[in-house]
């Protein structure tokens, strides 16, 4: 069968790469016009190949250049990299620590492993679509979010082809950003913080009585993840089911006298399901303002977007290419609407194997090769997908150059 097909064998990733990987759309993308320009000719592109052997600091002048580089490596993925005060490969002809990144898009990495510890149907690097229910509560917060609070337009959402979701946001603003500002929007945006040994991770709200209100933008989020928490944590995942799922929840209650009736209450009714122990919960808390609260954070703890903050606090980070194949289940990196995050299951995702298929039964034995053969596969909505969102890049880039060459002097 064509699923079968082994994505990491050379043979299938140079077939993809060369009759279906959209060069030019990624190209255009990142270059934010049609014409070579700095955001291209200084990025750095990084490559694993067979063997887990790394190659970091390789660019190129134009789309043909880096296509050439990967067929010729033949990577089992690249990675893409910051814009750099000059040419990457020119790295080791300058004098140390001449290299600097200058700008880089603002970019985000949520991980279903960093969920382990609430979901039920599965654990480490398993996913299914129960599973996607937490990702399509975290887009959803986090794309209001950087709309929204930042004002941020052009965020490319994108399938990691396992069990993630990448974020890349290639707004003027976003890109200009220096280290320290990136730190500011994680330490805006991260709610969730601590390891497996602590279990109240959500602590937002100012005075050490825990009574201070939510920041709008939390409350905003919490609102919008009331419907997730009921579908995802109550319905689906269960997730106070099961005895620790509950002594967990009520952990996390700082009423220890509510905490002990509903653990007595628990225990005489091992099979209450976890939606009646929400209510349960709900009922003990009514007109209580400390316990209004805590909920209220229980809420945000199962919910809210888990960031890998390393990710986004430094311009010099690379990240997985979008169209990339992942190695072990074969899937290819796609755009994910976000507007339709909800209904994305990523067990459908196209594979590699499925594609070449594709190509092989649509092909027309008079015609040739072509780099855009994924026309005649299922990759297509996706690359048009990427094609619209840079369709907006390329308008506000030309509004941009408009408005400086009128604001140019002239004499």
């Amino acid at each position: 069968m064509a699923t079968e097909i082994d994505a990491t064998d050379p043979q299938v990733t140079l077939a993809f790469y060369k009759r279906l990987y959209p060069f030019k759309q990624i190209y255009t993308w990142l270059n934010q016009q049609h014409e070579s320009s700095m955001l291209f000719t200084n990025r750095e592109f990084a490559f694993t190949l067979i063997g887990d052997v790394y190659l970091r600091y390789h660019s190129f002048h134009k789309m043909e250049e880096l296509k050439a580089q990967v067929l010729r490596l033949n990577p089992t993925r690249f990675e893409i990299g910051a814009i750099y005060n000059a040419r990457p490969k020119d790295k080791k002809t300058l004098r140390a620590g001449a290299l600097q990144p200058t700008m880089r898009e603002l970019v985000f990495d949520i991980d279903m492993t960093d969920y382990d510890g609430v979901r039920t149907c599965c654990d480490g690097k398993g996913i299914c679509k129960r599973c996607w229910g937490f990702i399509s509560a975290a887009v959803s917060v986090l794309d209001s979010a950087l709309r929204n609070e930042f004002g941020y337009k052009h965020l490319l959402w994108v399938y990691s082809g396992r069990r993630g979701i990448h974020c890349w946001i290639s707004d003027r603003a976003a890109l200009e950003l220096t280290d320290d500002e990136r730190k500011a929007v994680l330490s805006y945006l991260e709610v969730v913080k601590g390891g497996k040994e602590m279990t109240k991770k959500v602590n937002v709200r100012a005075g050490k009585s825990g009574l201070g209100g939510l920041h709008p933008y939390l409350k905003d989020s919490y609102e919008r993840l009331l419907r997730p928490f009921e579908e995802v944590i109550l319905n689906d995942q269960r997730c106070f089911d099961e005895r620790s799922g509950w002594e967990t929840l009520l952990e996390l209650i700082p009423d220890k006298s509510i905490a002990s009736t509903l653990r007595e209450k628990w225990e005489k009714e091992p099979n209450r399901p976890s939606a009646k122990k929400w209510r349960d919960l709900q009922n003990q808390a009514s007109g209580s303002a400390v316990m209004v609260a805590a909920m209220e954070d229980i809420v945000l703890q199962y919910t809210y977007p888990r960031l890998d903050v390393e990710v986004s606090k430094h311009r010099n980070h690379l990240l997985k290419a979008p169209f990339c194949i992942h190695p072990a289940t074969g899937r290819i990196c796609v755009p994910v609407d976000p507007m339709e995050v909800s209904s994305f299951d990523p067990e459908t995702v196209p594979t590699v194997g499925q594609l070449l298929a594709e190509l092989n039964n649509a092909m027309d034995p008079t015609k040739g090769e072509h780099h855009s053969d994924w026309e005649g596969t299922s990759l297509k909505p996706y690359v048009d997908m990427l094609e619209k969102h840079t369709a907006g890049i390329l308008h506000d880039a030309r509004e941009r150059r408009r408005a400086a060459y009128s604001a140019a002097p002239t004499w």
